[in-house]
Order: C-alpha cells, then sequence, then structure tokens
C-alpha cells in the first residue's frame, strides 16, 4: 500500500469539496468510530462459526466498511502527523514484550494479567 499516495489523494477530494474545516481531529475520531460501529453491524446476530461473510454481497460490504476505517485513519495520521507505518511496528515491538510466546500462547488474556496468571498457575501446581 502506497500510504503516501492514499494521503494526497485524500488532501485534494477534501479541498476540492471544501471539507478541510469539517476533518478536525475530533470528527476524524468520530468517523473512525462510526465506520467501525458499522463494521460490528454486518457481523451483529451472526453465528460465530457462520460462513456468512464469504457470501459476495456481505464480502462487498465489509470491504466498503474496512476501507472507510482505513481512509479516515490516513486522513486523521496526516492531519496529526503520525506516520502510521512507524508506529505500528513500534507497537509491535511493544505487543511482543507485552505478550511473551511463553506466557500468552493460545491465550486471550490481556497483558496486565498475564503474570498474576501465570503466578497463580504455578501456585496450584505447589
Amino acid at each position: 500500500m502506497n500510504e503516501e499516495k492514499i494521503k494526497l489523494k485524500l488532501r485534494r477530494f477534501a479541498r476540492e469539496r471544501d471539507w478541510e474545516k469539517f476533518h478536525s481531529l475530533k470528527n476524524l475520531a468520530i468517523s473512525i468510530n462510526l465506520e467501525s460501529s458499522e463494521l460490528l453491524e454486518i457481523f451483529q446476530w451472526e453465528q460465530e462459526n457462520s460462513s456468512f461473510h464469504n457470501q459476495k454481497v456481505v464480502k462487498d460490504r465489509i470491504k466498503e466498511e474496512v476501507a472507510d476505517i482505513l481512509l479516515y485513519l490516513i486522513r486523521f495520521a496526516d492531519l496529526s502527523n503520525i506516520d502510521l507505518e512507524k508506529v505500528c511496528l513500534e507497537k509491535i515491538k511493544t505487543n511482543k514484550k507485552r505478550y511473551p510466546v511463553n506466557l500468552s500462547k493460545g491465550k486471550s488474556t490481556k497483558y496486565s494479567r498475564l503474570k498474576k496468571v501465570k503466578k497463580s498457575e504455578s501456585q496450584r501446581k505447589s
């Protein structure tokens, strides 16, 4: 993905429509949340093991919502001078430290509880 190309297209798109005045960080953050909710809505009431998301019409809706979320996020990052690639790579490093394989493999436990869970498991074994 060429993030710079998309940023430029989004800037031009907003400028041509005189929408820059609406693109505050607050408004864009709200829009990211709203579009994320629209993505969730597609899955609402569906069975966990359902394969409905593979149906063409559903897949097309999912693609649209994912694109909306990403476009708003890129616009937000552009206006707040955030290098998305850099912060994503930094976050992956942080998550590697927070979720070491030996403590987190196969678990959905939040990082702040992993060591506590590990300690209580070892105490039960004693």
